[in-house]
């Protein structure tokens, strides 16, 4: 377990976030609190948003973009 005042917290925050990835951190307030912060995995798909319903295949998807991409390639190499 690591432990950091809030200010060392405050200043280095991404490396405070990647080691929560591995093990619990703790970070001290000047009043004796104490807060920590636990890594917790998505379950979720990232494409998984609420509000939007599809039918969409990883297939798909992936189909899409390299459709995407060779269009892109293929514009810029006419510009």
């Amino acid at each position: 377990m690591k432990v950091y005042t809030y200010s060392e917290a405050r200043q280095r925050l991404a490396d405070v976030l990647n080691i929560a990835k591995t093990e619990e951190v703790v970070i001290k307030r000047r009043g004796g609190e104490t807060f920590s912060i636990i890594f917790r995995k998505s379950k979720k798909s990232p494409f998984d948003v609420p509000g939007i319903q599809t039918k969409a295949t990883t297939k798909d998807i992936l189909e899409a973009v390299r459709e995407s991409r060779e269009r892109f390639a293929e514009q810029n190499v006419e510009d």
